[in-house]
Parts: structure tokens; C-alpha cells; sequence
């Protein structure tokens, strides 16, 4: 394929000899003249691993085809003779936190001009990190106004993001976890999706604000996680032990540290263990002088989580709200700090009419270890409690799904459509069909 790559920066110049390096014809584009000049004379415009001896071959060498990467200023000639223009051009913070578009946008402009000019179908590409909203509000107005053609028919748009590492760039390169595809319309997608023929890798297709969202959200995880190693090992440090054995034995855990468990939106957390250990280990680093503040914001984090629902229930105008599911998760009577408890009691004090129904908790006033703790503990909730879920369904103007209880299939299957329904657990992966008033806490 004919590519045109847009910014000779790290992501552009690894993603055009790269691309060069597999057989596509690619043409850098940038402003920056001693950039173009150093890739027409097969020399690395940046310093990184192995991408300066894949310059040279694909530039100046016979062993990769020789001319494969061209590079020049002129972005209309490079529009006009590609068939899919990568916007790899840098994105930096304002001093408040926001992005500087200001080049995507410039280049956008470009990339339309020359579309303008041309007569075949053409795909852009956005590979610079940007926030939802951005591809459509910046980019795409910017190639219809300048190109004076319309998305979708005349030309497509993409959002595809990268995750490169500095440092091992070229690697990651040919090695991506998966390759994410935000595409405008089917055909857009293909046509990406054709160039990267070559990657032995998962690719997902997705709509573009996923995509655009896709690479803040592995970032940010990935900032989360150095910060809780540096957080544990400071702990670790003053008490005596060794993080490092610490973390090695943690990452042994594939099924729940090092996975996909606990990593999908919905409720707060609760029961007997996490909220305990984490105050416990708060304390402890406390006690120690050491500051952790992302263990610190954990439990506070999770305490905003309950009062969210609490605030969307009192803005929803039910009065008459029924709760399936009161234990912290499906298949236990444990309601020890249970959020649903705390959003229960939230609600009650607010004046709101509840009614809850769940099975094993209902078990559990008559027989089991938490039979003391319902009536003692809790007995103005377990006063509100049914053995009937009809009865739940019937009594409310707002049902909360809690869990994911086997009963939960009744309820979706006897609301009426006028009847809401507030989802904190996400009864199925597959939105469509569910009744009208159905609502997810973060979906």
C-alpha cells in the first residue's frame, strides 16, 4: 500500500521504516526540513533501537528495496500520492492539563487540501494520543471544511493508537498486545486493517471514541501500577522486608493480581477482606511516617462510588426503589460492609420506601453465621426485606440490581417498559434487548 505518515516524531518515525520495512511505499511528511533531510540521507531523525539500520535499508540499502521511505514537506504531494495518511504529529499538555491540538489540527487542514484535490478514496489515520471527542471534533471537521468532501463517502476516518515504549519501539512494533481499529464507517477499518496484514496479533474494531479512550486507559493503568509497587515497597522498607520477594511472589498470581479479574466497571467494593486489609496497611504506613497516597485514596475513591449511585437514584424521581441482590457479590449471605448496606441506608435516610429481595440473605435470618448480624446488626434493613422478588418488582419505581443472582433474568423478563431499572453489576455483556427504562452505573 502507498501510506503517507504525518510527523516524524518518535510515533511517526518508528511507524513509517517500520511500515517501509514490511514492503508499503511510505512517505514521511513533516515541517521540520532537517527532519525530512536526515531520512532522505537513510539517517534516524531520533535515537532509538534498531530504527536507524532500518532507515538506512529502506532508504538507501538494496536489502529492503531501496526508496521504500521518502520523506518531504509537501503535504499535498504526499496526500496525492498515498492512499492512507497516519497523523502521528505530537499532542502536549497546556499548563492546565489539557491537550495542545493545535497540530493536529494544522495537519488535519493539510491532509484535507489534499483531498480536495483528489479524485480517489482516501483514509485518515489518527495515531497521535488524543481524548474521546478529539477525531470527531477536531479532525474530522477540519478534512470536511478544508477538503470540502464529506466522511464516509468521500473520504474515511480512523482511529488507530499506538503503544510503543521508548526504548524498545521497534519491538513493539511488530509485537503489540492487540491492534485497535476505531473506524468511522466498515470500510475505513478494511482498509487499516489491510495495512497491518503483516502483525500476528489481536485485532479488535471498535467505534472511534473507544479507540481514542483506549490508550489513556493502558497509560493511566500503567501509572497505577508503578506507583502501587513504589507504595508497597515503601512499606516494605519500613518494616523490614524485601519488596522486591514481596512483588515477585504477587506476580506469580495470574488469576487475580496479573488478570483480568476485578477489572471491569460497576460497584464499589466490599466484604470482609479489602476494606479491612487496606485500612490495616494504611495504618501501618501511617505509623511508619510513610506517605501513600494511592492506597491512601483507595477506600475515599470507593466511598464516592456508593454516593454516585446514591445521587443518580435521588435525581432518577423514583420514590419506590427495590433492591435484588444485598450481599457484597452473588453467592454469599456476607453482608460485612456490603456497599449495598451503605446504599441502603443512604437511601433510608433520605425518606425513600425500600424493598429488597435476596435469597441468600434471607437464608441467612434464619440459619447461618450472619444471622446474628442481620438481626442486630442491621434490623431495620432486614425488616425490609421479601422472600417473594415479584414482590420487589411490584412495590418499586426503580429497581437496583445488586448482584448477579440467578433471579436477576426474572426481573429483566417482568418489568413493565415504563418501570427503571439502575444495573451496578452489568446483567449482560450484550445491551440489546433490555427493557426501556434500563440504566448501567458505568455503561
Amino acid at each position: 500500500m502507498k501510506i503517507s505518515v504525518f510527523g516524524l516524531g518518535y510515533v511517526g518515525c518508528v511507524s513509517a521504516a517500520c511500515l517501509a520495512k514490511v514492503g508499503h511505499e511510505v512517505i514521511g511528511v513533516d515541517v521540520n526540513p532537517t527532519k525530512v533531510d536526515l531520512m532522505n540521507e537513510g539517517t534516524s531523525p531520533i535515537v532509538e533501537k534498531d530504527i536507524g539500520r532500518i532507515i538506512f535499508d529502506v532508504v538507501k540499502s538494496d536489502r529492503y528495496a531501496p526508496g521504500k521511505l521518502v520523506a518531504t514537506t509537501d503535504a499535498e504531494y504526499a496526500v496525492r500520492e498515498s492512499e492512507i495518511s497516519l497523523i502521528c504529529v505530537g499532542t502536549p499538555s497546556n499548563d492546565n492539563g489539557s491537550l495542545k491540538l493545535d497540530y493536529v489540527r494544522r495537519c488535519a487542514n493539510n491532509i484535507g487540501v489534499g483531498i480536495a484535490k483528489k479524485s480517489g478514496y482516501h483514509v485518515v489515520v489518527a495515531r497521535s494520543t488524543m481524548l474521546p471527542g478529539s477525531v470527531e471534533d477536531v479532525i474530522l471537521k477540519e478534512l470536511e471544511a478544508a477538503s470540502g468532501k464529506q466522511v464516509g463517502k468521500d473520504f474515511g476516518v480512523a482511529m488507530n493508537p499506538e503503544f510503543l515504549r521508548e526504548s524498545t519501539s521497534v519491538y513493539d512494533f511488530f509485537n503489540p498486545p492487540m491492534t485497535v481499529i476505531g473506524q468511522y464507517d466498515e470500510r475505513s477499518g478494511n482498509r487499516l486493517e489491510e495495512m497491518y496484514h503483516f502483525l500476528d496479533a489481536p485485532l479488535e474494531k471498535t467505534d472511534i471514541k473507544t479507540a481514542e479512550m483506549m490508550k489513556y486507559a493502558c497509560n493511566c493503568f500503567h501509572a497505577a501500577k508503578v506507583t502501587f509497587a513504589n507504595e508497597i515497597g515503601s512499606i516494605c522498607k519500613s518494616i523490614g522486608v524485601d519488596s522486591h520477594k514481596v512483588m515477585d511472589i504477587f506476580c506469580m498470581d495470574d488469576k487475580l493480581n496479573l488478570s483480568s479479574y476485578y477489572l471491569k466497571p460497576g460497584f464499589a467494593f466490599g466484604g470482609s477482606c479489602l476494606p479491612k486489609d487496606l485500612r490495616a496497611l494504611n495504618y501501618k504506613a501511617k505509623s511508619k511516617d510513610v506517605e501513600v497516597p494511592l492506597l491512601t485514596s483507595i477506600i475515599a475513591s470507593n466511598k464516592v462510588q456508593i454516593e454516585r449511585v446514591t445521587d443518580n437514584i435521588v435525581r432518577s424521581g423514583a420514590k419506590k426503589v427495590g433492591f435484588v441482590g444485598l450481599s457484597f457479590k452473588a453467592g454469599t449471605d456476607d453482608l460485612r460492609e456490603s456497599p449495598l448496606v451503605i446504599l441502603v441506608e443512604a437511601l433510608i435516610g433520605k425518606g425513600f420506601d425500600i424493598k429488597i429481595y435476596d435469597r441468600n440473605v434471607s437464608l441467612a435470618r434464619l440459619v447461618g453465621a450472619n444471622k446474628d448480624y442481620i438481626e442486630k446488626g442491621i434490623p431495620h434493613i432486614s425488616k425490609l426485606m421479601t422472600g417473594e422478588i415479584q414482590d420487589v418488582i411490584q412495590h418499586s419505581d426503580l429497581i437496583v440490581i445488586g448482584n448477579k443472582a440467578e433471579e436477576v433474568e426474572e426481573v429483566l423478563k417482568s418489568v413493565p417498559d415504563d418501570q427503571k431499572i439502575y444495573d451496578l453489576v452489568r446483567v449482560s455483556e450484550c445491551l440489546d434487548g433490555l427493557p426501556q427504562g434500563y440504566e448501567g452505573i458505568c455503561w
